[in-house]
């Protein structure tokens, strides 16, 4: 297992490819490459019969760079990383800080893979991938790459908390499609880990990532939430749109019972059936539109008694650093 820093600050696990998978993932592609490198070859030269024996000569120059390098890192460009043979073995090439690859990466892999592959017949990358403590051969190491196993046993995966009950269905109408995944990625990670982090540093993480999803989607962060619940609650809802596109959109959903408020906002009191839930003072809250509701004083609803520090901490994990 591989511990990679992302550059939000949060550990993500990888677990490094080993020699045997990737030499064998490496095999399968060179005979594919081999292969078509033959029959494309062989296509060109009956079909210039004709030619000097210096212009077939360039020809097939042409035709081992064009297939035997600019194939694999035109593949490892399209795929974000996984080439025939990964993709048979299991194996995926991402970046050291575990995102997807981009052109300038495959192209420094294959360039160097010419060297340490194709001309030594593989010794140099071995005795690299030997010496390194990722087993990543001279193309990776020049290029900040990767190679990683994606089919792994299933393990038990950081818990996400879930957002405050009351911001249920409140970003429902935000648009999700420009937001990618690596950012995706970034705010799920930071949601398992955010109780391993001191509350200020972690506090300034989630408004990073809060403003780059707010970015993303085109709306503003509401001032009304804090940053981590925010960032849980678009989170949930992306998961929910998933899971009604893929079992379906005509499937009923149950309206929940009135929620309480969690205690990191004051909570514990559940919120009356047909107003809003107005939280304590010093703790702004505006609901949303969408509700129906007209406004409250604090006089209507019983102002819940803050929270002390013998109480337990709340179900969501959500809390206001210190």
């Amino acid at each position: 297992m591989s511990e990679l820093v992302t550059g939000e600050a949060v550990a993500l696990e990888l677990r490094p490819a080993k020699l045997p998978s990737r030499a064998l993932a490496v095999l399968l592609d060179l005979a594919v490459a081999l292969i078509a490198y033959l029959v494309v070859t062989t296509g060109v030269v009956i079909a210039t019969a004709s030619l000097d024996e210096a212009a077939q000569t360039a020809l097939s120059i042409a035709m081992f760079v064009l297939l035997l390098v600019g194939g694999p890192i035109a593949v490892e460009t399209l795929s974000h990383g996984r080439s025939l043979g990964k993709l048979a073995c299991g194996l995926r090439v991402v970046r050291d800080d575990g995102g997807p690859i981009r052109f300038r990466h495959a192209l420094v892999r294959g360039l160097i893979g010419v060297i340490e592959i194709l001309m030594t017949l593989g010794v140099v990358a071995v005795i690299a991938s030997l010496v390194s403590a990722r087993g990543r051969r001279l193309g990776d190491v020049f290029a900040g790459t990767l190679v990683v196993r994606e089919r792994i046993p299933v393990t038990r995966t950081g818990f996400v908390p879930p957002p405050p009950p009351w911001l249920a269905g409140r970003f429902a109408g935000l648009d999700l499609s420009a937001v990618p995944d690596g950012l995706w990625l970034a705010i799920r990670q930071y949601l398992t880990r955010m109780q391993q982090l001191d509350p200020q540093v972690g506090w300034s993480m989630a408004e990073r990532l809060a403003t780059d999803l707010a970015g993303r989607t085109g709306a503003p962060a509401p001032h009304d939430v804090p940053p981590a619940a925010y960032l849980a609650a678009v989170l949930q809802e992306r998961q929910a749109r998933e899971a009604r596109r893929a079992f379906g959109n005509g499937a009923a959903v149950a309206a929940p019972p009135p929620p309480a408020a969690p205690a990191a906002y004051g909570g514990g009191v559940a919120a009356p059936v047909g107003v809003p839930y107005v939280p304590p003072a010093g703790v702004p809250y505006v609901p949303p539109a969408s509700a129906g509701h007209s406004p409250i004083t604090p006089d209507v609803v019983p102002q819940p008694t803050p929270p002390t520090p013998q109480d337990e901490p709340p179900a969501t994990g959500f809390a206001h650093p210190a």
